[in-house]
């Protein structure tokens, strides 16, 4: 009787083996992939490397797998007993043979285009050739010269045939409802494992997962590409045409003498002075914007504002700061592009765009062709944010996370994870600063903290420490700014330490209760914080921004090559030619020539003094030629940037050929 009933599991067991399937296709799709291109892959490539490859391979095809069958899931295990009778199920093979047979299609097809793009294909291949009338002849030809890859798809396809499995139930073998019963149940309690499949995980730290966290199992760029699989490309970047090149300049020298962003060895050097391989180390605090930090915010309500950060105040009477500074996105991943790249956010996050699989150069390749050690750490679990696969990508050679510090046993282990997201700032900045002193100078380093975030709790030892006030993340601040105070007090007793440059910043802002900070330009104000052990401390009347840290840092220690970034060197900038930009529910925010001006991308849409921190009046709607002229040279660097953003994203230009 007990196996009769179990019986009734049998469309959910048929249908979870006919998907299991589809992962040894979406392996073998990958080894062909490999094969075809083995000389693009070579390089560096070991068992173990490929072992791991192929293992995170499975996160991309678990998710395409399940997008592509959404269909034939809901049919199979649809409550009613006709799913039960022979036609039906004939239905639901065919229809599990054609969509699978098309994404088998459509991956041996990206091998042999592999070589043009050296990227896994997007939807953005239909719009690059949709004014081309040859494509039949192409695919023909193409389809002619690698004939092996038709014989090995007609092997695949007859092999999911042969061994593809029905229910085997009778239509008549249950009572309707027990059927039906059985099969809704089944359906019920496999959708949330589809949903987490299709996401990546289950957990609040996974966000969905897009191309750009293939970079996490990868050496090099060009192998992220064989950890995806091109229908997972396809589903991640359809309706996403996120970067069209707009024609503001038709002359490329015009563009480029209004604004380019490779940098010469000129714009930030001393020209007779030597490259100096000082330690570099860059913290990211997360939400720690500028409105929280007392030493940055003395002129604000008469001198009456309340700060929350004692600690950082005391390291900003040591450090170099801006009077006007900004982050370039609003989240955390768009903090982790602006600060160690130097790129901004337009219209999307840089990670979840297909951009994120060009070529891209940071402060951590850049220093590691020099010899550096370099190093990311962030306390919550690999692959949390993307970060793991964007350090990766952009030159760290070690990422330390949350699993490195549970078997680290010096260290508190698990009993120090916040519940929620990470290990808590206090214990992790200390297995920062401890790691920090294990690593062979020269080094470059950077850690992204997490506690001073939403769901706002701070250890409970510190509760009555830092009660509620203000608005709920203020304890957090305090917390954190706690935790920073203790690793410059550890930092500081080490033999590397004057021989650091520091670099302080939020990844974005948060939660706020001034009025200033609550503008359009306001929601963006980030501290950035030099701190060089020995170097007169200053507040420069400048405007500063993440995307200046890269080329900053790279001043400082009169770095000697060409390299690539949006921003500037700030202490080699005059004043008057420092800016900032960002982007805003589809306004682009351009600072400089004491102005602000909001650019809707095909005109300008407001015009505030810089000194107008409430942003309440718009220039524009004064008829004013002085107005006007402000606007027009504005408009026009501003297009430049834009332009030159949107080119280099679309024709993978983020680095400087060499």
């Amino acid at each position: 009787m007990n196996s009769h009933r179990f019986r009734l599991l049998a469309p959910l067991a048929t249908t979870l083996y006919n998907l299991l399937l589809l992962f040894v296709v979406y392996q073998l799709a990958r080894v062909v992939y490999l094969l075809v291109n083995y000389s693009y892959f070579e390089q560096g490539l070991t068992t173990s490397h490929l072992l791991e490859m192929l293992a995170g391979g499975l996160v991309f095809d678990t998710s395409a797998i399940l997008v592509t069958n959404i269909p034939y899931i809901v049919l199979m295990l649809l409550p009613w007993q006709v799913s039960a009778c022979k036609p039906y199920q004939l239905l639901c093979r065919w229809l599990y043979l054609i969509v699978n047979g098309l994404a088998l299609a459509v991956n041996l097809c990206d091998a042999v285009y592999f070589r043009y793009t050296m990227r896994r294909t997007t939807t953005t291949v239909f719009s690059e050739f949709s004014n081309e009338s040859n494509l039949g002849s192409v695919f023909l030809t193409e389809t002619l010269r690698h004939a092996y890859l038709l014989v090995l798809f007609a092997l695949m396809m007859w092999g999911l045939y042969k061994l593809y499995r029905e229910s085997g139930v009778k239509s008549r073998e249950f009572k309707w409802w027990h059927y039906s019963l059985a099969t809704l149940l089944s359906l019920v309690v496999l959708a949330p494992f589809v949903v987490a499949g299709i996401r990546g995980g289950f957990t609040t730290a996974v966000r969905p997962i897009t191309i750009s966290n293939a970079n996490q199992y990868a050496n090099r760029p060009v192998e992220a590409t064989l950890v995806l699989n091109t229908p997972f490309s396809l589903y991640r970047t359809i309706g996403k045409d996120v970067f069209v090149v707009p024609a503001y300049y038709t002359d490329p020298q015009e563009l480029k003498s209004i604004y380019h962003p490779e940098h010469f060895p000129n714009d930030s050097t001393a020209g007779d002075t030597c490259f100096t391989k000082k330690n570099v180390v860059v913290l990211i605090v997360e939400s720690f914007g500028r409105e929280y930090i007392g030493a940055l915010n003395h002129s604000l309500e008469q001198g009456r504002y309340q700060g929350y950060t004692p600690c950082v105040d005391t390291l900003i009477s040591k450090s170099i700061t801006f009077t006007h500074s900004f982050c370039n996105g609003r989240k955390s991943i768009d903090g982790m592009p602006s600060i160690l790249s130097s790129i901004p956010m337009f219209v999307e996050p840089f990670f979840l765009t297909p951009a994120s699989m060009n070529h891209v150069s940071g402060i951590a390749s850049l220093l590691s062709d020099e010899g550096y050690q370099t190093a990311f750490f962030h306390g919550a679990q690999r692959g949390s944010m993307g970060f793991m696969a964007f350090a990766r990508s952009t030159g760290f050679q070690e990422y330390y996370g949350r699993e490195d510090y549970d078997a680290d046993k010096r260290f508190g282990g698990d009993d120090d994870f916040d519940g929620m997201w990470a290990i808590w700032d206090e214990p992790f900045l200390q297995y920062y600063a401890t790691k920090m002193s294990e690593m062979k100078e020269p080094f470059m380093t950077a850690v992204f903290t997490a506690s001073s975030h939403h769901p706002y709790v701070i250890p409970k030892k510190y509760e009555e420490v830092y009660p509620e006030e203000g608005i709920i993340i203020h304890k957090c601040i305090r917390y954190t700014d706690m935790a920073i105070g203790k690793f410059f007090q550890k930092v500081s007793k080490e033999p590397w330490f004057k021989n650091t440059i520091f670099v302080l910043t939020s990844d974005h802002t948060n939660l706020s209760d001034h009025e200033y900070y609550q503008t359009d330009l306001g929601g963006f104000c980030s501290p950035i914080i030099i701190y060089e052990p020995g170097r007169e401390p200053e507040m420069q009347d400048k405007i500063a921004q993440q995307i200046d840290i890269l080329p900053t840092v790279m001043g400082m220690l009169h770095y000697d090559k060409p390299y690539f970034a949006f921003g500037i060197d700030l202490l080699n900038t005059p004043a008057e030619e420092t800016w900032a930009v960002n982007y805003l529910n589809g306004i682009y925010q351009y600072v400089k020539h004491e102005h602000v001006l909001q650019f809707d991308g095909q005109k300008s849409i407001g015009l505030y003094a810089l000194s107008d921190s409430l942003m309440k009046k718009n220039l524009l709607l004064e008829s004013r030629g002085e107005r006007s002229e402000v606007r027009g040279y504005m408009e026009r660097e501003l297009k430049a940037i834009i332009q030159q953003y949107m080119e280099r994203m679309t024709q993978d230009k983020l680095s400087v050929e060499r």
